[in-house]
């Protein structure tokens, strides 16, 4: 064995491959599926190794992105892909905490993730790392924006071959997100669900990565370091209650699980964390199981400005049911009126601009406050996901115009006294 290869060994703190249903292990290739019972295929690792050599110090004293909890992702490499994603800022929203009523409010903002503005830079950036590792030398994802964007971006850092698939109708600037890393796009006349169909047909007949589909475990492992951050950055310590987005509902795990191996290898006190899930009502058949207490989704099909976050048929809905269940959280849905009034919100309190699934979060967060399901004291993390410049479309036509003025000073005066009595009717109407 060679030096090269003593290295990648030492380096691996994952085992193996096993599924989340009947327990079965398999090795650690590029499989996602369980032969005998068809369950998802979860990583499996070495804790104990991890105890013995992460500590807060060793984290701490590690590069400023996801790379420095690598021994808790599923890698084998000490040179993963490496391009500063994570360590986003976790800001305390102390004025959009006055306006809902709250104390101790924080946002998660991946908003301003690297290098396309979105959380999935994070899962890419892993699965990309072990694609390499596999031997792939072409990845590709099914996507409904921000992850083609990402898949698109590291794979050209990465100087690898990238064919990404997208639904036909996305948002205009999800579609140049992706073409101006110049991969081979694929546009389906179709929803998500009949993309990711087709993509698994392609994945078998091509032999490539596709990091959401034959790659999907080690690919949603990335998501768990929004939970190894947030954790780190409130001082070590878990918060009392978090509420993000729910599409497949993969993150929404993976980010119970970060928390869960934090307190696995003594980096934090175990303590209850509540977790909500936020869903439009367009496409919420993870929010409708919840609601009639089912176990079971049953896939719809998505009508909604949400179009991140719009997969009718979820493969990881029925796992994020049981942790709202069983951390006594919550699915909510909300209209795409009140995703719009959520990204607003959101904007005019902490000068934060989100996408939908980020007005979607919020908006549901302002709907658990007022039915009472969120006390004020407790720690409360929101996850905002993606930046509303991709996703400008959703509020065209709701957020006013610009005052159009001469180069005069009168002018000026004018219009401003105009913007005014403009403000001060809209307050009335408010208080009314």
């Amino acid at each position: 064995m060679t030096q090269t290869q003593l290295k990648t060994k030492s380096a691996a703190t994952f085992r193996a491959l096993q599924c989340k249903e009947c327990g079965a292990e398999y090795e650690s290739k590029a499989i996602h599926v369980c032969e005998y019972c068809f369950g998802p295929l979860e990583v499996v690792y070495d804790y104990s190794t991890i105890r013995q050599t992460m500590t807060r110090e060793t984290i701490q004293a590690g590069p400023n992105s996801i790379w420095r909890y690598r021994a808790f992702l599923p890698v084998a490499s000490d040179q993963p892909i490496d391009v500063g994603t994570g360590m986003t800022p976790l800001v305390q929203a102390n004025r959009l905490a006055r306006r809902l009523g709250l104390n101790k409010l924080f946002i998660k903002n991946d908003a301003v993730n690297m290098p396309t503005l979105s959380f999935k830079d994070r899962v890419v950036s892993v699965a990309l790392t072990r694609a390499r590792e596999l031997g792939f030398s072409t990845v590709s994802c099914a996507s409904t924006g921000n992850l083609a964007n990402s898949t698109a971006a590291i794979a050209a850092h990465a100087g690898l071959d990238c064919c990404v698939f997208i639904p036909a109708d996305l948002e205009a600037g999800k579609v140049m997100g992706t073409l101006i890393y110049s991969p081979t796009v694929m546009a389906v006349q179709g929803n998500y669900d009949q993309v990711n169909r087709l993509c698994s047909e392609v994945a078998n007949t091509h032999g490539w990565g596709f990091v959401n589909i034959n790659l999907r475990p080690y690919y949603s492992e990335g998501s768990k370091t929004l939970g190894y951050e947030v954790a780190e950055q409130l001082g070590w310590q878990l918060p009392d209650h978090i509420v993000a987005p729910l599409a497949s509902g993969s993150l929404f795990t993976k980010i119970y699980k970060g928390f869960r191996e934090f307190v696995e290898v003594g980096l934090v006190e175990d303590k209850p964390v509540r977790f909500s899930g936020a869903q439009a009502e367009g496409c919420s058949p993870i929010a409708q199981a919840f609601r009639e207490e089912r176990d079971f989704i049953s896939p719809v099909k998505p009508n909604t400005i949400a179009k991140s976050i719009a997969i009718g048929n979820p493969a990881d809905g029925v796992y994020a049911i049981d942790i709202a269940r069983k951390t006594n959280g919550n699915i909510e849905s909300v209209t795409d009126a009140e995703i719009v009034e959520g990204i607003k919100l959101l904007a005019e309190t902490e000068g934060i601009f989100t996408e939908t699934a980020g007005g979607t979060t919020v908006a549901v967060l302002k709907k658990l406050v007022e039915a009472g399901k969120i006390d004020p004291d407790e720690t409360t993390v929101v996850y905002i996901t993606g930046n509303g410049l991709k996703t400008q479309e959703a509020v065209q036509g709701y957020v006013g115009e610009p005052l159009t003025i001469e180069p005069k000073l009168d002018s000026f005066e004018r219009a401003l006294e105009r913007s005014r009595t403009l403000d001060r009717l809209e307050w009335q109407q408010v208080l009314v």
